[in-house]
């Protein structure tokens, strides 16, 4: 089963996944400071890209991989 985290916006890091409500997967393609927010850039499932921008300490909902947790 796949665990889901909340991250703030200045924890994402290129290759993370997000997932919205619906359970729709996006892959981070780039993520920079843009004045004080701060511009994420993904792309989707079936190749379309897209990109927002949200303060540093917003909630996001993260795919987090089985093998994240080994220490």
């Amino acid at each position: 089963m796949n665990e889901i985290e909340l991250r703030q916006t200045r924890e994402l890091r290129v290759g993370d996944t997000l997932v919205n409500t619906t359970g729709r997967h996006y892959e981070i393609t780039r993520v920079r400071r843009i004045g004080r927010g701060i511009r994420v850039e993904y792309t989707t499932a079936d190749g379309a890209e897209g990109r927002f921008t949200a303060a540093p300490e917003a909630a996001v909902r993260v795919l987090v991989s089985p093998l994240s947790h080994a220490a």
